[in-house]
């Protein structure tokens, strides 16, 4: 399609991918306290807990009947499997490593949207996912401990990638049923009803850590989940699964200028030589071609789905 630009859904996405980068910082200095299945936990349950609060007040009702195979899968794989297996990978690999596998996701969002949501294979996209990837590359590289690596870390990273990415493709056509809000918040309680078992250990290591572990918690739950989590949505509603798994290589750029306002990690020339050909992927995967016009129109608003 030749999209028209939309000026709420772009700065849908710019709160997206600036609370995803934030997260990568904040986690950074939570998992020196708490372990992979706890973290999750209380990410995913203070997420839900504010997001049925909204959904209660807004009486937006229950998703529809249509809805809740995408939100089901949504709440298994993204909020839980891909919050627990890369919590407990980048424990185990480098931030260098760990970031090269997880970027595999949008490659394979692009795919599966061409295949699934018939969404096509735009030149310019995968021109633009090839750069980017590339330029994540090299800051992964420029970031890499180059240690010993562990292969059980390597196969969580890309457990990561995979749910990550089929759970967007779920997504795209399940938010033609059910509000963006409705999506993220019943995802949540989801995930947070599976994590449950972590439970006992979450209340046990929050209470031996010191207060900025609680802070982490509540911020990664606010922000990086429940907000940014809705404005995906919303955004995804405008634009493919494809092009929105691109603008998502946006994240390890900021994560480096984050890195180094908030914990004085100094980037080096290699670090943000990659971090601007990052940059310029997306810009290239955003930008207009003959071959988008051809993809589906967006989903229905949110004020215009039905639910029951």
């Amino acid at each position: 399609m030749s999209e028209r630009f939309n000026t709420r859904a772009a700065l849908a996405v710019v709160v997206t991918v600036f609370c995803w980068a934030s997260a990568f910082v904040s986690i950074r200095d939570a998992g020196q306290h708490l372990d992979a299945g706890p973290l999750a936990l209380g990410r995913a349950a203070t997420a839900a807990v504010v997001l049925l609060a909204v959904w209660a007040l807004r009486r937006e009702g229950l998703p529809s009947r249509k809805a809740w195979p995408g939100i089901a899968t949504a709440g298994v794989l993204w909020f839980g499997v891909y919050m627990v297996a890369l919590n407990w990978g980048e424990q185990l690999v480098d931030a260098g490593t760990a970031a090269l596998i997880v970027n595999i996701g949008p490659i394979l969002m692009a795919l599966l949207g061409g295949w699934i949501l018939k969404e096509g294979f735009p030149p310019r996209l995968f021109l633009g996912i090839a750069v980017a990837f590339a330029g994540v590359a090299v800051v992964s590289l420029s970031m890499s401990r180059h240690g010993t690596t562990s292969v059980l870390g390597v196969l969580l990273c890309l457990v990561s990638a995979i749910a990550y990415a089929v759970s967007v493709v779920v997504q795209k056509p399940t938010l033609k049923h059910c509000t963006s809000l409705q999506f993220t918040a019943f995802g949540n309680a989801i995930a947070a009803v599976l994590c449950l078992p972590f439970a006992p250990l979450l209340f046990r290591q929050l209470g031996d850590a010191p207060a900025s572990a609680t802070l982490h918690v509540l911020y990664l739950g606010l922000f990086p989940t429940a907000l940014a989590f809705l404005t995906w949505g919303y955004a995804l509603r405008f634009t493919t699964a494809g092009k929105m798994g691109a603008t998502t290589y946006v994240v390890p750029a900021i994560v480096v200028l984050m890195s180094w306002a908030l914990l004085g990690e100094i980037p080096t020339w290699l670090t943000l030589t990659g971090g601007a050909l990052a940059l310029v992927g997306v810009a290239i995967s955003r930008s207009g071609g003959r071959a988008d016009k051809k993809a589906a129109p967006p989903a229905a608003p949110a004020e215009e789905v039905t639910t029951t």
